[in-house]
């Protein structure tokens, strides 16, 4: 480990860089991405997920290898930049947006939205948007969201999907094009309830059952899974799952369905001061907690901080509650001999992608030991 950050470091000198930022290690995201097309049952396409993946040039990357020109996208803003730097995409939302932001993008005008598939969760948001789509006069692409097991909103029964498709013909400028689920939760069902194989095949059951009320020009669009459960759907009634995450492996990623990923995001930064840290008040009181084990010997400070992360080098870097966190200089707790100076960089790998990625502007682009281009990210509003 202290040799492939002594790596990471040594390309950050030497491109420059010497404040915080985002550092993806292109070689690993290329293994990722060779995985998911080793394992990728051959039945299903994969969905790209931009708010997990929120950089074009990355987008682009991964798309471009594995041969996809779908996104599922969550934010009007993304979805508008998706659209133009990719002429042939086609988008899913996977949340279902207001019907007034919906509106906004649409008469905003400032992408092909013809290729966006809206995602309709009740029978109100199925007439929310067909009196849009009627009174401005286009025709709108929608999916049902579909709940198999995670119950976070959608159609609960495949009877309640049946009525909503029966009061499609109401809303002529409505186009059915299939489904989406979501089983985030499968992965930490516990064994005493079947565990996550059994949820998994649960849920996969339920999605067939909501399908089968689906007429044949109504499924093109068959879409279940996440970056956690998409490599382990086989030979069921779903042609697309949905990754993002995956392909650079934060820290709530590492599970059973992503065996051999390697992390390929690191949150850099550097080391401002190394201290022998002292609460404020009497000194007795630090030397106490010292002798407890409550309170480090030796400690540094960051340049940032408390981001959603967790530290990985040097190594037995950690955070201190009596100390806190801080978005200005953050105190670390360092092992007794840790040799780190002043200037040098410490490492912390994310918990998820999304959100972080946008963080530090230009994503630092590492491949063959050295930083070899800088990717501007999205937008986060």
């Amino acid at each position: 480990m202290s040799a492939y950050f002594a790596t990471l470091s040594g390309a950050l000198k030497q491109a420059g860089i010497f404040q915080p930022c985002l550092v993806l290690d292109r070689d690993r995201l290329d293994s990722n991405i060779a995985l998911v097309k080793d394992r990728l049952d051959p039945g299903l396409a994969v969905r790209l997920v931009d708010k997990s993946l929120a950089c074009l040039p990355l987008l682009s990357h991964i798309g471009k290898t594995l041969g996809t020109d779908r996104f599922m996208t969550f934010h009007p803003p993304i979805s508008a930049a998706v659209l133009k730097a990719f002429p042939h995409a086609d988008l899913l939302y996977g949340k279902p947006m207001p019907v007034s932001a919906a509106r906004a993008a649409l008469v905003k005008g400032d992408a092909d939205w013809s290729r966006v598939c809206w995602l309709v969760d009740s029978d109100k948001r199925l007439a929310e948007y067909g009196a849009l789509a009627a009174e401005l006069a286009i025709e709108l692409r929608i999916a049902f969201e579909i709940d198999v097991g995670l119950h976070r909103g959608g159609f609960a029964k495949p009877e309640a999907l049946s009525r909503a498709l029966k009061m499609l013909p109401a809303h002529k400028a409505l186009r059915c094009e299939g489904v989406m689920a979501y089983e985030a939760h499968a992965p930490h069902i516990p064994g005493l309830f079947g565990g996550p194989a059994r949820a998994l095949a649960r849920a996969s059951e339920q999605a067939a059952d909501f399908v089968a009320r689906l007429g044949a020009d109504q499924r093109s669009i068959l879409n279940i899974g996440g970056s956690k459960t998409a490599l382990l759907h086989h030979r069921g009634i779903a042609n697309e799952v949905s990754m993002g995450s995956a392909f650079v492996l934060p820290g709530d990623f590492d599970t059973p369905g992503l065996e051999n990923f390697q992390p390929a995001a690191f949150i850099a930064t550097p080391i401002l001061k190394v201290v022998e840290p002292m609460l404020p008040g009497p000194p007795a009181v630090s030397r106490l907690l010292r002798a407890l084990g409550r309170f480090p010997r030796k400690g540094c400070y960051l340049y940032g901080g408390k981001w959603m992360a967790e530290p990985v080098f040097p190594e037995g870097m950690k955070t201190n509650g009596l100390l806190g966190l801080s978005s200005n200089q953050q105190f670390m707790g360092l092992p007794a001999d840790a040799a780190v100076m002043p200037g040098d960089y410490a490492f912390l790998r994310p918990t998820q992608s999304e959100a972080v990625l946008q963080q530090f502007g230009p994503i630092a682009v590492l491949s063959g030991g050295r930083i070899v281009d800088r990717w501007p990210v999205l937008p986060m509003m």
